[in-house]
C-alpha cells in the first residue's frame, strides 16, 4: 500500500474533512416531540461544541461526561442531560441506555465523538497503549452504537462518527491513531450499508486541524506513564513532535465541525463523509493523499487501467 511520504508539520495538521456551507436544516421543537441525540466525549473541543450547537437549536442533548465537575457543568445547560459515559466501560453504557430509555424520549441521533490520540513509533509503543488506543477510538463507538441500535432503528435515526483526515494519511510516529481513524472509516461504511435497511442514515466527519484538548491529554498521559524520548531510537524527534501537537490550542475552534454534525443529524439528505478543514492546504494533502494511493493501487498488475480508463471513472462517481 501507497504511504504518503511526510511533509513534516502539514502531516501533523491532518491529525484531527469541506467547510460547513451546508444547507439549512428545520429545527427541533420543544415538547414531546422534541428530538434526542446523544453526544460522548462532550465535555470540550469538538463534543461540547456540537453539544451545544443541538441543544441552542432546540434538540433535546444527552452529553456523556466522566467527571462529577463536568456533569454539573453540562447539566447546567438549557436541553441538555448530563450522562456519566466511559465508552471503555460496558456497564456504564448500559447504564446510558437505560436513562435514555427511561426517560421517554426515545433517541434519535448518536454522535460517536470521545476519542484519544497515541503517538509513537509503531516498533517502540507499548501493547498497552495501542490496545487503550483503539479500546476508545474502535471499540468505543462499536459499543455506544450496538448497545443504543434498538432505540436508533425504532425512531429511524442517525448515527455519526468524529473521524479525522487521519482517516486517510499516514505519517511518522501517528502510527496508533492513524490506524484507529482508518478503522473508523471502515466501520462508518459498513455500518451504513447494515443500517440502510432500517432507515438509520450514518456518516463520518473528518475534522482537520481544530482546536482541541485531544493533545493535552496526550501529553497528560505520556508524563504520567513517564514516556519520553530517553531510550527511543527516534531521540528528541518524538518531543519535538509532541511539542508542535500541542500548538493545536492556538487552531481555529471548531464551529465548522458543529456545523457539520449538526448537518448530519438534521439535513434531508445527510452526506456519508464530511470532509472539515479550516485550510485549503489540509484539503489538498489529503485528497492528495487519496489519489496517490489509487495510482499506486492501480499500478503494474494484470488489469491496470488505463488514464482515460480512471478519468471515466472519477467523472462516473461526481455524476453520482
Amino acid at each position: 500500500m501507497f504511504r504518503p511520504r511526510a511533509r513534516s508539520l502539514l502531516i501533523l495538521l491532518a491529525v484531527g474533512a469541506v467547510s460547513a456551507h451546508f444547507p439549512a436544516c428545520a429545527e427541533a421543537q420543544g415538547g414531546p416531540e422534541q428530538r434526542a441525540i446523544l453526544v460522548t466525549g462532550a465535555t470540550s473541543g469538538i463534543g461540547r461544541a456540537t453539544a451545544e450547537v443541538l441543544a441552542e437549536r432546540g434538540y433535546f442533548v444527552y452529553a456523556g461526561a466522566r467527571s462529577a465537575e463536568d456533569i454539573a457543568e453540562l447539566n447546567a445547560i438549557p436541553n441538555m442531560q448530563a450522562i456519566r459515559l466511559d465508552v471503555t466501560v460496558p456497564e456504564e453504557i448500559d447504564a446510558a441506555v437505560e436513562t435514555v430509555r427511561s426517560e421517554g424520549r426515545g433517541l434519535y441521533g448518536l454522535i460517536n465523538n470521545a476519542g484519544v490520540a497515541i503517538l509513537e513509533p509503531l516498533i517502540e509503543v507499548e501493547e498497552q497503549d495501542l490496545a487503550f488506543q483503539f479500546d476508545v477510538n474502535v471499540m468505543g463507538p462499536y459499543r455506544v452504537t450496538k448497545a443504543f441500535a434498538p432505540l436508533l432503528i425504532e425512531s429511524g435515526g442517525r448515527v455519526s462518527t468524529t473521524g479525522s483526515l487521519s482517516g486517510f494519511v499516514t505519517w511518522p510516529f501517528g502510527g496508533p491513531y492513524t490506524m484507529s481513524k482508518h478503522a473508523i472509516e471502515a466501520f462508518s461504511e459498513v455500518l451504513s450499508l447494515e443500517l440502510e435497511e432500517f432507515g438509520v442514515t450514518v456518516s463520518v466527519v473528518e475534522p482537520g486541524n481544530y482546536n482541541s484538548r485531544i493533545y493535552e491529554s496526550l501529553a497528560e498521559r505520556r508524563e504520567a506513564r513517564g514516556i519520553g524520548s530517553e531510550g527511543s531510537r527516534y531521540g528528541a524527534t518524538i518531543d519535538g513532535m509532541i511539542e508542535r501537537a500541542l500548538t493545536q490550542r492556538n487552531a481555529p475552534e471548531p464551529d465548522a465541525v458543529a456545523e457539520a454534525f449538526y448537518h448530519a443529524m438534521t439535513n434531508d439528505a445527510p452526506k456519508a463523509h464530511y470532509l472539515v478543514v479550516p485550510v485549503e492546504s489540509e484539503a489538498q494533502f489529503t485528497i492528495q493523499s487519496i489519489f496517490n494511493r489509487l495510482v499506486e493501487v492501480n499500478r503494474d498488475h494484470d488489469f491496470t487501467f488505463s488514464r482515460q480508463e480512471l478519468i471515466e471513472m472519477l467523472d462516473a462517481a461526481l455524476a453520482r
